[in-house]
């Protein structure tokens, strides 16, 4: 695992180094740890849980081993899982819509925390990392800080939040908002997980995001000496003050809402195996 780090105004904080963790090479030979909850944090095209997924999870919710589900198919209409599941042995399917959404309506700027929300020059380059290595700074300095995660590996870490990818696009700024409202009140700092590139031609996540958390401060997440996306390698990467004046006056919308200045750059150094 390479040591991350993440560079803001104030410097760059150091991840703590890997854990002994060990490897198997399955889930029947993973039971003699003990283990209370597998999780499948993979995303495979069209979120359907592999068949030999399954026979391994089978494996596992009959060891009596919970599932932490980040697919979009839930695996608890299998019947030979449904007929291993009790109390204390659970399938928390993240990947679905939460119950009674509403639309966005920009309210989580009347909120007085801090807002930080994590943007990019791409997709899975360091986000998710970058807002937890805030949070936890944060609460080492006693501050009321929650980290919100907005898709399944976030929650996985958190143990809550919403998964963005998994709500319909009408509904994706409220759903944002209402975790803004859910943990604002009780928190100084919320440090929002962000989701795709306003650069990436296929993401639609970011601005449901920024709409919803109605960000009061946004980081920029970068990888040195990348020139192009990574799955899109004729869009370039703009320089990054571009790129920081994009975000900045999308965030604002030419004065609807209010100026979010881009206050630090989280990045990943290509090739050194170090973040």
């Amino acid at each position: 695992m390479p040591v991350a780090a993440a560079r803001s105004l104030r410097g760059i904080t150091q991840l703590p180094p890997a854990h002994d963790i060990p490897i198997v090479a399955n889930v029947g030979e993973a039971l003699r740890f003990s283990p209370q909850a597998i999780a499948i944090g993979i995303a495979v095209t069209g979120g359907q849980i592999p068949d030999d997924y399954l026979r391994e999870l089978r494996i596992a919710v009959g060891g009596g081993v919970s599932t932490w589900n980040g697919l979009h198919t839930p695996p608890a209409p299998d019947p030979q899982i449904a007929a291993s599941l009790r109390p204390d042995v659970y399938v928390w399917d993240m990947r679905q819509e939460p119950p009674e959404l509403s639309n966005g309506s920009g309210r989580a700027a009347q909120l007085a925390c801090k807002r930080v929300l994590f943007v990019g020059t791409d997709m899975a380059i360091g986000k998710m990392t970058a807002a937890l290595e805030f949070d936890r700074a944060a609460r080492s300095r006693k501050l009321r800080s929650k980290f919100i995660a907005t898709g399944q590996a976030g929650m996985m870490i958190a143990g809550d939040g919403v998964c963005l990818d998994a709500i319909r696009v009408d509904f994706a700024s409220g759903a944002i908002e209402d975790q803004m409202f859910k943990h604002g009140p009780s928190h100084d700092f919320l440090w929002v997980e962000g989701q795709g590139s306003l650069l990436n031609p296929a993401s639609t996540a970011t601005l449901p995001l920024i709409r919803g958390s109605q960000p009061t401060h946004l980081v920029l997440v970068h990888r040195a000496g990348m020139s192009h996306l990574r799955e899109f390698p004729h869009v370039p990467v703009p320089p990054l003050d571009a790129v920081v004046d994009l975000y900045e006056k999308v965030a604002a919308a030419a004065g609807a809402f209010a100026r979010v200045p881009v206050v630090g750059i989280a990045h990943e150094l290509l090739g050194h195996g170090r973040r």
